[in-house]
């Protein structure tokens, strides 16, 4: 089970985007708290906190403060660059609760196939899992250390958090070692060849 993160948060009126942004500058998060067909809560937390959470792979966490809930980090909304945290919303949820969540898959190590001549190509980035809340991992690992030529991984053989299921096609390829695609003479010519620029034959006619 995941260690429970403690989170502490303030209730706040819903507020409009200035009000957001004077208090992202006063280094708070806006959120919303909302689920189990209980009242949606509007909440103010610490940005640091949060960054903390997020940085170490914690989705499950326990509120404290404005409430006293445990929680799931639904969706979080990062500006244009991904530096900041703009809002994040929570879900009620239990610890044994299970949920429906999509997780990264992540591939560690260095297939032996490569040696033979082979490509490693990640077909899944990410899959469906239903899980307890509090065993929702971070991502899932694949180690390719024994990832041979024309081999393939497939969803059914991840290792998987105790309980949880796989929700994504149990055949759907995760990544193989496979033949490095061969271009030919013709289609290497067709990609070498200068392209058209839009209104510079125009241009040079004139």
């Amino acid at each position: 089970m995941a260690d429970i993160h403690k989170l502490t948060v303030q209730l706040r009126d819903r507020g409009t985007k200035r009000a957001n942004r004077r208090l992202r500058q006063g280094g708070q998060i806006p959120a919303i708290l909302y689920g189990h067909k209980k009242e949606s809560k509007g909440l103010t937390l610490s940005a640091n906190e949060l960054h903390a959470a997020v940085r170490h792979g914690n989705r499950f966490v326990a509120l404290t403060g404005g409430v006293s809930e445990s929680a799931f980090i639904k969706d979080v909304q990062w500006n244009t660059w991904g530096t900041e945290i703009l809002h994040v919303d929570f879900a009620r949820v239990s610890a044994d609760e299970k949920i429906n969540v999509t997780v990264a898959i992540e591939l560690r190590g260095e297939a032996p196939g490569t040696k033979d001549g082979g490509v490693v190509k990640q077909t899944l980035h990410a899959i469906e899992l239903e899980c307890e809340a509090a065993a929702v991992p971070e991502k899932l690992s694949v180690n390719i250390n024994r990832l041979e030529f024309n081999q393939t991984y497939h969803v059914s053989d991840l290792e998987l958090p105790p309980g949880a299921k796989a929700l994504t096609d149990p055949t759907g390829v995760v990544v193989s070692c496979i033949a490095p695609v061969e271009v030919s003479d013709e289609d290497a010519a067709e990609g070498d060849a200068e392209p058209e620029i839009i209104g510079r034959k125009k241009a040079e006619e004139e």
